[in-house]
């Protein structure tokens, strides 16, 4: 239809209509539909109303969601499409989510150091908050030099409950962390919190293991080179780089990449969608755990 657009005064409508086995009429109609929006068809109209939900949906993701979360955040709001219809308009549309690329490994560890048994055996599913934490940092390259950003993520729906960006890898970075998510979730000795990292020389740091205990948190450490006993904190690592870090050609100093850190963990937190926890964000699901448990009590 575009070819015959630019051709029609030049060559004639008919003749490129012959040339290219389209009935004339199926142009005209085209053009009668595009020319009167009113004339087109119901599938027509109702995908357009359909694109402008899907361009809400991926613009307020950042650009982050691929077809299936826009799908998913779409029926969240009570807008009941196929997913198949999400896919095919994304396509045409030219909109896609990010992909993740391959992981880097920041573990240094020292094999003399002592360190605790793994207590989590790869098992991240737990009952409730506050059962299992796990740690891990990971690397930004800026203008100035190398960034570090550590998380420290709460297994039950996957939030992280604390984090910090620096400019060195010591324990005393990682322990920032620590102590942004002992001060947001304030556990107690009843809680029986265990505390997952691997192997690396800051997480089994004096200071940093002695705060483990002041704070009566149970730790647990995976083997040497293996990221499949930290998995949970290596895929958390792995949105963050693709969502945030690999999205933009290079970052010039510390702070921005805190500034863009501290507004995709809110993000993260309150509104991204995650599938194993029935596709809603972090914070939703804690909530719902919370007013069950609520409910329960009220009944007993």
């Amino acid at each position: 239809m575009a070819f015959i657009d630019a051709h029609r005064e030049k060559l004639g409508i008919e003749p490129i209509c012959r040339e290219l086995a389209i009935a004339p009429s199926a142009y005209y109609e085209h053009a009668a539909r595009r020319a009167g929006p009113g004339k087109r068809s119901a599938r027509a109209r109702r995908d357009e109303e359909i694109r402008e939900q899907i361009k809400r949906v991926h613009d307020a993701s950042f650009g982050l969601y691929g077809a299936r979360k826009v799908w998913h955040q779409m029926r969240r709001e009570g807008i009941m499409v196929a997913k198949c219809t999400v896919e095919r308009l994304m396509r045409a549309m030219g909109l896609a989510g990010v992909r993740r690329g391959k992981k880097t490994v920041t573990t240094v560890s020292n094999p003399k150091a002592p360190c605790p048994l793994d207590k989590v055996n790869r098992e991240f599913r737990v009952s409730r908050p506050n059962a299992l934490w796990v740690v891990d940092f990971t690397y930004v390259h800026t203008w100035a030099g190398f960034v570090y950003v550590a998380f420290v993520i709460d297994a039950f729906a996957r939030r992280i409950v604390g984090w910090k960006v620096s400019t060195s890898a010591t324990a005393g970075f990682v322990l920032d962390a620590l102590e942004q998510a002992i001060h947001a979730r304030r556990p107690g000795p009843e809680d029986q919190l265990i505390h997952h990292s691997d192997r690396g020389v800051q997480y089994l740091a004096m200071n940093y293991t002695q705060r483990l205990a002041e704070a009566k948190l149970v730790p647990s450490v995976g083997s040497v080179g293996d990221s499949y006993d930290n998995a949970l904190a290596e895929t958390i690592n792995g949105l963050y780089k693709a969502e945030v870090i690999w999205r933009q050609r290079s970052w010039p100093t510390a702070s921005a990449v805190e500034m863009a850190t501290l507004r995709w963990v809110d993000w993260y937190n309150n509104y991204r969608l995650f599938g194993p926890i029935g596709h809603i964000p972090p914070a939703e699901a804690e909530d719902n755990y919370y007013a069950a448990l609520k409910n329960l009590d009220m009944a007993a």
